[in-house]
């Protein structure tokens, strides 16, 4: 399932996919496949995006049960 909150939540502070990346020590390519729904983070990744973005975990993370 694409990550739309984390990349709204980054194109909201005007980061770039690769800035967002740097700022936690992964590649760009890491950053668009959790947007795109190809990779699925461990917490530890979770949480420093959440850091970084300014956001807890359920904002970001937490899938709502259809």
């Amino acid at each position: 399932m694409k990550n739309l909150r984390m990349k709204a939540a980054r194109v909201s502070l005007d980061l770039s996919q690769d800035q967002l990346a740097k700022m936690i020590g992964v590649s760009r390519q890491t950053i668009n496949a959790i947007e795109k729904g190809d990779y699925n983070p461990t917490i530890h990744l979770c949480i420093s995006i959440c850091k970084a973005l300014g956001k807890t975990l359920d904002e970001l993370f937490w899938e709502e049960e259809s």
